[in-house]
């Protein structure tokens, strides 16, 4: 038999495969297994990632917060506080700071004040996605300029995002001296209105 050196192996483990068609072949055989597998991966993963990226962004105004609540938890747990109470006293801590600095930028009037407050927040989170960012591109890319341009790319946007939803409710007020601000959306009544 004159045949290639792989036709000739099967040849010799399977002396009775026959070639050419004959015999019905199994319609179901690339319905499960592997090939199902590689496109449910690849759907899940996308699908994955997406959420990911999403929970970055929908966090990044809490960076601060959580630094705060994880610092003073952690003074509670080494001053004595046991575990559950660092947990209560670094929870409330964090969320005290999350609403004072809210309260304070819709408050304030002074917008320097505004801007010193929203970079508070802004900062730590850009750091913990420069941070990610750069875990994440460790990932797929093999150029250490490329993960250091990916990782800058994701601090300023999600530095940009906690700048931006800690300062979204802020309305913009005029400063007025004696402290009364009209009421912008009420019409002002002219000569014409009211003398009827």
């Amino acid at each position: 038999m004159d045949c290639t050196p792989q036709l000739r192996l099967v040849w010799k483990i399977h002396p009775k495969l026959r070639r050419g068609g004959g015999r019905r072949r199994n319609r179901y055989t690339f319905a499960h297994g592997a090939t199902t597998m590689l496109p449910l991966g690849l759907v899940l993963n996308t699908v994955g990632i997406g959420l990911f990226c999403w929970l970055i962004f929908a966090l990044a105004v809490y960076a601060l917060p959580f630094f705060v609540a994880l610092s003073i938890g952690m003074m509670a747990f080494h001053g004595g506080a046991g575990v559950v109470g660092a947990l209560l006293i670094g929870m409330a801590s964090g969320a005290l700071t999350l609403a004072v600095a809210q309260v304070a930028v819709a408050v304030s009037r002074s917008f320097i004040l505004r801007i010193a407050i929203a970079t508070a927040f802004a900062v730590p989170a850009a750091v913990a996605g420069y941070h990610v960012m750069f875990a994440m591109s460790q990932i797929g890319v093999l150029s250490p300029a490329w993960r250091e341009i990916l990782a800058c790319l994701g601090a300023v946007c999600i530095g940009g995002t906690a700048w931006t939803r800690l300062t979204v409710f802020a309305e913009i007020r005029p400063f007025e001296p004696a402290g009364v601000v009209d009421d912008p959306s009420q019409p002002v009544l002219t000569a014409a209105t009211r003398g009827g």
